[in-house]
């Protein structure tokens, strides 16, 4: 915690002189009596010093006006309470104080929506953690991009083509109603029609060499795709800085083939390459019929990267059922020599119905994206029916995204709009409406800012309390960005907009007389707001105007 950096900095010397080297280990307590707490004496209750590094801690601590009081359990727990008063002014410019240091360049992959068929619910989870853990690296000030890696080429394309072939099907008069239709049409007929089967794979091959009329129709194909595809993502406020795919890197693949082929590093078995590299199973890199394997794409795709993104780390946003696939991505990367970086994968669950089963539409198809946002927009309409059309899109932005975010990226979680629509809670509307009160206190009385100057009046307990949990952002952000998981921070801006409601409900802050005490809770409810925007904008959820 940059505010306390100072003395934990002193504390780790103290340590050190000890014989003690290690980094103090200061954390959020759970004790009302406390805010935060160090853990390093604990494994050290027998140090032959303990009781003199006890002493010299302790005079550190009542010298600092930052800390108000500090004990020590029976087991070496360092607890302690801060001087909030000491340390509100020190609040200010939260977009300044989150910024690093030391910065990274990295690569977020997500999204990955393959062509010819609408964005599903499934997309839903990638979407919004990729965005998040993109805005936040974004805000501490780390050079990172985007790349939605398109499912653009290959056998599922050729089967599309196949079938539009065979059906007469004017592929300069295809929609995207139509494609949604053919795609899952072309794929049951390629698992049943062997005819069917043959002829696509033949398209596929055309497709890979450049055949001029295969191609020109999978360009109608992917533009067709893509335009619809930028539609759906603008209704739900997503963008990318690269929107490239699989065809991006076919050119890429035969000499990369090649020259790991020359190399000795892949190997031919039946008419496949696999990987030198012995492993159980062996690693597969291209199918025996020269078809190229997701595995395949994506070692081309981080060949491009390196020659076109200066990056230091990757991270694949993608579920866990593919966790093995980046095991054996990450294993071939390391073998086959490509540029040493940091990758990993960033698994995710499934967004279930009310029975725990994936959510589906009520024939059991998937649920489209875009139908999924009209039924939040018509319910939360329903409800708030004086909003405009812009705050009811806000809305339902925001509940689409923090119900999402605010469970644990790697476990499933049940959709439930009517839980997820509450305003009380731990809900979209209820952060939402934390802030609209905020700003409309700050708007009411017609007040700029003040400039709080010390000493300040003192702090009641639920000023206080609102105070440290404004300064705790420090320890979920770095748990978010550590772990990328955004629900860390999802659960923060619900901590401190709970607390400034009750904050706010308390302190009648309208009808105090005093100007000092006036002043120091509209200051406060300004931090508040400050803060919560920060968070809402690392979790990729824009402020309402009006509820």
């Amino acid at each position: 915690m940059n505010l306390l950096k100072s003395i934990t900095d002193q504390i780790c010397n103290l340590l050190l002189s000890k014989g003690i080297n290690e980094l103090v280990d200061l954390r959020v307590s759970n004790i009302d009596s406390c805010d935060y707490q160090i853990n390093n004496l604990v494994k050290y209750q027998n140090h032959s010093d303990i009781n003199l590094i006890k002493t010299n801690i302790s005079r550190l601590l009542d010298s600092s006006d930052l800390i108000e009081s500090h004990n020590f359990t029976e087991n070496q727990f360092l607890n302690l309470r801060i001087n909030a008063n000491s340390i509100i002014q020190n609040l200010e410019n939260v977009k300044n104080n989150v910024l690093r240091d030391n910065k990274e360049s990295v690569i977020i992959d997500y999204g990955g929506p393959n062509i010819g068929k609408p964005l599903h619910v499934g997309h839903l989870r990638p979407l919004n953690i990729g965005r998040s853990i993109y805005l936040t690296n974004k805000i501490i000030g780390n050079d990172i991009n985007s790349d939605i890696h398109l499912g653009d080429w290959g056998m599922p394309v050729a089967q599309i083509i196949t079938y539009c072939e065979l059906e007469g099907i004017s592929f300069d008069e295809l929609t995207i109603n139509m494609l949604e239709e053919i795609y899952p049409n072309a794929s049951k007929k390629y698992s049943s029609d062997n005819d069917f089967k043959e002829k696509s794979q033949e398209t596929n091959k055309k497709l890979s060499s450049g055949e001029k009329e295969v191609f020109s129709n999978w360009k109608k194909i992917s533009e067709l795709t893509l335009t619809s595809l930028k539609e759906t993502l603008l209704i739900l406020n997503h963008d990318f800085d690269y929107w490239w795919g699989e065809s991006s890197v076919n050119d890429l693949i035969p000499d990369m083939l090649q020259n790991l082929e020359n190399e000795g590093k892949i190997e031919k078995d039946d008419g496949a390459f696999i990987s030198s590299q012995i492993t159980d199973p062996r690693i597969l890199i291209t199918k025996s019929d020269g078809s190229y394997l997701y595995i395949t794409t994506d070692l081309a795709t981080a060949l491009l990267r390196n020659k076109q993104i200066s990056h230091e780390k990757v991270l694949y946003v993608t579920d866990n059922r593919q966790k093995l696939h980046f095991e054996q991505l990450f294993e071939s990367l390391s073998f086959f020599d490509f540029p040493s970086k940091e990758y990993e994968h960033v698994g995710f669950g499934t967004i279930n119905d009310s029975n725990g089963n994936p959510l589906k539409t009520r024939d059991g198809g998937n649920l489209k994206l875009v139908d999924l946002y009209e039924q939040a927009y018509n319910y939360i309409q329903e409800i708030n029916s004086t909003l405009s059309e812009t705050d009811l899109h806000c809305l339902t932005n925001t509940v689409l995204t923090y119900s999402d975010l605010l469970t644990n990226r790697k476990t499933d979680y049940k959709f439930d709009l009517e839980k997820f629509t509450s305003v009380s809670g731990k809900t979209g509307i209820y952060v939402q409406y934390a802030q609209v009160r905020a700003k409309k206190l700050i708007e009411t009385l017609s007040e700029q800012k003040p400039t709080l100057q010390i000493p300040s009046t003192p702090l009641g307990p639920l000023d206080r309390k609102l105070i440290i949990a404004l300064a705790n952002i420090e320890f979920h952000l770095e748990l978010s960005l550590k772990n990328n998981e955004p629900h860390h921070l999802a659960n923060y801006l619900y901590d401190i907009s709970n607390a400034f409601n009750t904050f706010y409900q308390d302190s009648n802050i309208k009808k105090i007389d005093d100007d000092a005490e006036r002043n120091q809770k509209i200051f406060i409810t300004s931090l508040f707001i400050e803060y919560s925007h920060l968070v809402m904008s690392c979790l990729g959820i824009t402020p309402v105007e009006k509820m």
